[in-house]
């Protein structure tokens, strides 16, 4: 195969693996007229991400989704947002380059999710960090209902087994999607969540 037909192919690919839900064209437009050049080229590289791990087993989707988004930069949200709890949609956390603890969760939940992992393996959940002495969010990850979970942590990048987080204490887990089906009788589910779900339908960068 020539190499134009190759380029060729692989662009059509990545356009349509893409194309719905995270980059399609208007919204990088909107991304790099709001952010910047620098910006549009983090997303350009989540889009190349997305394709190659299109066919990996969850373990690698884990990993690869960990590492990337732990490269962004954490910061509060009163100094981002100038609130005291804000979250975060993918776009404005890739987008700003920069969020706390709930923001990453959000992202690697979205993109995993996005990616085939199934949600009900993937649970936000709230601990306390005996390490900072304060609340924290992971994402974790249960392989079957009785696996021990795995957590994806932004403030250690590696992704280890529960029992070896012996710094984190769990308070309680949830799923967002879950949570959608309580609220689907019209009553609100968790503020945040709804808050959240509102701003992700309107693709709010």
């Amino acid at each position: 195969m020539s190499k134009l037909k190759t380029f060729l192919l692989l662009f059509l690919v990545s356009t349509i693996f893409c194309s719905d839900f995270y980059l399609d064209s208007e919204l990088l437009g909107r991304i790099e007229k709001e952010y910047g050049i620098y910006a549009k080229k983090r997303f350009e590289l989540l889009s190349e991400l997305l394709v190659s791990l299109k066919d990996k087993s969850d373990l690698e989707k884990l990993e690869a989704v960990n590492d990337f988004f732990n490269e962004v930069r954490y910061a509060s949200d009163e100094k981002v947002y100038g609130q005291k709890d804000y979250w975060a949609t993918p776009w404005e956390f890739l987008g700003r380059d920069r969020g706390d603890c709930e923001d990453y969760v959000i992202s690697k939940y979205f993109i995993l999710k996005y990616l085939g992992v199934d949600y009900r393996k993937l649970y936000f959940t709230y601990v306390r960090s005996t390490k900072f002495s304060e609340p924290h969010m992971v994402l974790t990850y249960f392989a079957t209902p009785k696996s021990e979970p795995l957590i994806l942590d932004n403030n250690n990048r590696k992704i280890f087994p529960a029992s070896q987080r012996t710094d984190l204490t769990p308070i309680y887990n949830f799923n967002g999607d879950v949570l959608n089906r309580i609220g689907d009788n019209g009553e609100k589910s968790h503020k945040k969540w709804d808050e959240l779900k509102l701003n992700m339908q309107r693709k709010k960068i």
